[in-house]
């Protein structure tokens, strides 16, 4: 189960990794990863890694933790001022917990939400929520992490 975590992720960070032609060599720009943003083209493709810990309040045991590798289209909504936009997409979750002999399972799950855009310079910051569903063998496990990111 691990073994297909780990293939998923090392495939998207083969396709997100980015590339360089002999024109950009003489350019200081360390890292880079994504799609190229057309601005007339609202709508994106995002790749994302997350980890999402859940405390023995809610799982009344030990605590639970969700790692996920998932793809997202992103929308960005035309408002002046200001950058927002919805963002949805589906992928792989590991969900384990650090109770003594758990183990780990892989699961699809989807995403679904919002959030902003915040210029900082250099950087590009962002600030998300996004409602998570993990389809499980006895279910579903749902949550909605807040997100507070920076995209180099």
């Amino acid at each position: 189960m691990k073994r297909s975590l780990y293939l998923a992720i090392a495939t998207i960070a083969l396709v997100a990794a980015p590339r360089v032609s002999q024109a950009q060599l003489g350019l200081v720009k360390p890292f880079s990863l994504g799609v190229i943003h057309l601005p007339f083209i609202p709508v994106g493709v995002r790749v994302d890694g997350a980890y999402n810990s859940f405390g023995e309040k809610i799982t009344g045991a030990g605590k639970l933790h969700a790692i996920s590798a998932t793809g997202n289209l992103v929308w960005r909504l035309p408002v002046p001022g200001f950058s927002p936009y919805v963002i949805g997409g589906a992928g792989l979750y590991m969900v384990g917990s650090d109770v003594s002999g758990a183990s780990n399972e892989n699961h699809m799950g989807w995403n679904a939400g919002a959030g902003v855009n915040l210029p900082l310079g250099f950087l590009k910051a962002f600030v998300e929520a996004r409602y998570n569903n993990i389809s499980t063998d006895a279910g579903s496990m749902k949550f909605v992490p807040v997100t507070l990111g920076i995209m180099f």
